[in-house]
C-alpha cells in the first residue's frame, strides 16, 4: 500500500488531504489487482502469466479473447479508474506546492550570530566579519581590528587571530593548507571559501568551475546558504554548466529557504521578470 493511503489512515492527517484520501479509497475499491481470476471467464489462473488491461492495469484475463470480449463491458470501469487516477496525482501536485510554499516563505533561520569574542551580534553586511581558516571562527570586524595590549598597556603586533592568537598566514600556500585543515572537520564555510577560490582563481588556485560547483555542493548539504547561491547563479549565467533556469530557480530556493537574503532577492527579479513587459524590459529574462 501507498504511502499515501498509510497517511489516510491517520484522523489529523486525513483532515489535511481530505481530497487524496478520498480518491485513494475510490481507487482501492475499485482496484481488482490482487485477484488472480480472469475478469471475463472467472477462471483461476496464476497473476505471472495472465493478460492485464493495458491502460488500468486492474483487471485480469486469462487470454486475449476474455481480454477482448470483456472490453466493452470494462470502458467505463476503466476511464473512471483513469480519471480519479488523475485526479488524485493533480490533489498531490497542489498538496506538495502548498508544503513547497509554506517552506519557502517562513521566516528563515538567521545567518548572523554572535561574535566569539566581544559577544555582539555581527553586522548583516559582507564587510562586517571575517572567518578565521586557523580556528574556524568568524569574528567581527571590530574585533579584528581591535588593538591589542600588553600587561603594561603598550600597544603589541595584533597581526595574530584575535580569537586563537595563531599568526596570520604568511603566503597563498598556508591559507590553502589551513583551509583544508578545516574542511577535513566537514567545515561548511572552509568548504564554501575553498569553492570560491576556485571559482575566481585565486589565492593560488587555478580556475576550475567544475570543482567550484562539487565544493558549493558539499557546503550546501552542510547548511552552508551562500553555496547553493553560488550554484543558482552558476545555472543561470551558465558558469561551467549549461544554462538551466529551472535548476538556478531550485538552487535559489534552497538557499533562500536557508536564509540567503541574495538568493530571496535573486527569486524576486525571477518572478519580477515572468510578468515583466519583455518588449520594454528586454534584458528582464
Amino acid at each position: 500500500m501507498s504511502s499515501t493511503s498509510d497517511s489516510c489512515k491517520d484522523s489529523a492527517s486525513k483532515s489535511r488531504n481530505d481530497g487524496v484520501c478520498e480518491l485513494e479509497e475510490k481507487l482501492q475499491n475499485m482496484s481488482v489487482a490482487d485477484i488472480s481470476v480472469c475478469a471475463n471467464c472467472g477462471k483461476e489462473g496464476s497473476s505471472d502469466n495472465m493478460n492485464t488491461c493495458n491502460k488500468c492495469e486492474q483487471v485480469r484475463y486469462c487470454n486475449a479473447v476474455c481480454k477482448k470480449v470483456h472490453k466493452k463491458k470494462h470502458k467505463k470501469d476503466c476511464e473512471e479508474y483513469i480519471r480519479l487516477a488523475a485526479e488524485k496525482h493533480i490533489e498531490e501536485l497542489r498538496l506538495a506546492a502548498e508544503k513547497h510554499d509554506i517552506e519557502l516563505f517562513k521566516t528563515p533561520p538567521s545567518q548572523h550570530y554572535d561574535c566569539p569574542i566581544c559577544f555582539l551580534r555581527m553586522p548583516a553586511i559582507v564587510s562586517g566579519s571575517r572567518y578565521k581558516s586557523c580556528c574556524g571562527k568568524t569574528v567581527c570586524s571590530g574585533c579584528i581590528y581591535a588593538p591589542l595590549y600588553d600587561n603594561q598597556g603598550n600597544e603589541v603586533d595584533n597581526k595574530k587571530c584575535p580569537f586563537c592568537r595563531v599568526p596570520m598566514p604568511s603566503s597563498n600556500v598556508e591559507t590553502i593548507e589551513r583551509v583544508q585543515k578545516r574542511m577535513e572537520k566537514d567545515d561548511p564555510i572552509a568548504i564554501y571559501n575553498l569553492g570560491n577560490y576556485c571559482r575566481d582563481g585565486i589565492r593560488g588556485k587555478p580556475q576550475d568551475y567544475t570543482k567550484a560547483l562539487e565544493l558549493f555542493h558539499r557546503a550546501g548539504e552542510l547548511g552552508h546558504a551562500q553555496a547553493y547561491c553560488n550554484i543558482g547563479y552558476a545555472y543561470s549565467n551558465g558558469l561551467g554548466v549549461e544554462v538551466d533556469k529551472k535548476k538556478a530557480n531550485h538552487y535559489y530556493e534552497l538557499s533562500a529557504m536557508r536564509g540567503s537574503v541574495e538568493a530571496r532577492h535573486n527569486l524576486g527579479i525571477i518572478a519580477w521578470a515572468m510578468g515583466a513587459d519583455l518588449e520594454r524590459y528586454p534584458n528582464a529574462t
